[in-house]
């Protein structure tokens, strides 16, 4: 038995041998051929499959599961530029932005005319801060696709993020003219004309918004925020408390009430809302800081000192936080401390900072 199944091997073998040998050039070519293609269709099967876990990962917002299918996809088949603009998007959602413009510079290699792979890569500059690079590539984005209104809008945060609030203006109307639904362009547009002082040009933009969606918290707090520059506190007061029963945990709408009713002198309703915005956001600098001028008001010092001290450790760059206790300080005969704090202020570009070191320390 053993023997015949020896026997039986050993002819296949001789059999398969000598058939590759009859072979014409011509016939081992075309076989060559097939074997090729076949392999090129496995791949490229293979390629698509795990292309398509990557677009369902990505649907799902597991952006790093979507990159490594993406990443195998590439592997498969490198010349599949939608597996390489998919894994760049995903690589900007979950903030790899160095590994996305790797990914989309090969993709520009590939296709150097598309318009999309050159927005991304923007975004991907931006998420760096390297703003030059993400206006060059904003400006050849548009340059290749003039209809784009992303590309518009986010070249308008650029201009917003460096303080070109026109150029902010000009891009985000562009937005808007291209697409008229995109609210979040009138928002923008609304704080960059809010930064200018143009209050009545803001709050049209953002009740544009409202108009359009009732139930965005944010843009309620900037409606507050810009009546209670105006000094329409019944106004501001209004919009906050829309704002908070809309998102009950939204700390910032309660940090800038907190500020509404202090200017009203209803220092305990404000006190209240500080406290709520740091129970919400434990390391919130801004609602610390705030109780601390409060306390200064009710001539509680020290706690106006621990207060400023609690901000000023949450985040170093509060000049509000220095200022306010460099008054405190100087209100506790702590006056070498409170020209450090009101110095530190200056650094930081508050104004009271710099009047008070001005008046009290300067030699």
């Amino acid at each position: 038995m053993k023997l015949n199944i020896v026997i039986a091997l050993s002819l296949l073998t001789f059999l398969s041998y000598g058939q590759v040998e009859d072979l014409t050039p011509e016939e081992q070519a075309y076989r060559d051929s097939i074997t090729a293609l076949n392999l090129e269709n496995e791949a490229i099967a293979n390629s698509q499959e795990a292309y398509n876990k990557g677009i369902q990962f990505f649907s799902q917002e597991k952006y790093q599961q979507a990159i490594a299918e993406f990443s195998k996809s590439i592997q498969f088949d490198p010349k599949f530029t939608a597996a390489y603009y998919n894994k760049g998007v995903a690589e900007n959602e979950s903030q790899k932005y160095k590994q996305a413009i790797k990914t989309l510079s090969k993709l520009i290699e590939m296709k150097p005319d598309y318009s999309k792979a050159y927005f991304q890569r923007g975004r991907a500059y931006q998420g760096l801060n390297d703003y030059l690079k993400a206006e060059e590539d904003y400006e050849k984005s548009i340059q290749l696709d003039p209809k784009n209104p992303k590309a518009y809008y986010n070249y308008g945060t650029l201009r917003f993020l460096q303080k070109d609030y026109d150029g902010a203006i000009k891009y985000f109307s562009k937005t808007i003219n291209l697409d008229n639904n995109m609210i979040q362009a009138y928002n923008d547009r609304g704080s960059s004309y809010r930064m200018k002082g143009e209050y009545s040009k803001a709050l049209a933009d953002y009740e544009t918004v409202v108009r359009k969606n009732p139930n965005l918290a944010f843009v309620l707090n900037n409606i507050g925020s810009t009546k209670l520059k105006m000094k329409d506190y019944a106004g501001a007061l209004a919009a906050f408390n829309r704002a908070i029963s809309i998102d009950n945990q939204f700390h910032l709408a309660y940090n800038n009430r907190g500020v509404t009713l202090m200017r009203q002198k209803r220092l305990d309703d404000a006190e209240r809302d500080f406290k709520k915005a740091l129970e919400i956001e434990p390391d919130y600098s801004a609602a610390a800081s705030n109780l601390s001028g409060l306390y200064f008001q009710r001539k509680e010092y020290k706690k106006a000192e621990k207060y400023a001290s609690n901000a000023i450790r949450m985040n170093k760059e509060n000049g509000s936080a220095y200022a306010n206790r460099g008054m405190a300080r100087e209100m506790l005969r702590n006056l070498e401390g409170a020209c450090e704090d009101w110095h530190k202020a200056k650094e930081l570009g508050v104004e009271a900072g710099k009047n008070y070191y001005v008046g009290n320390c300067a030699q």
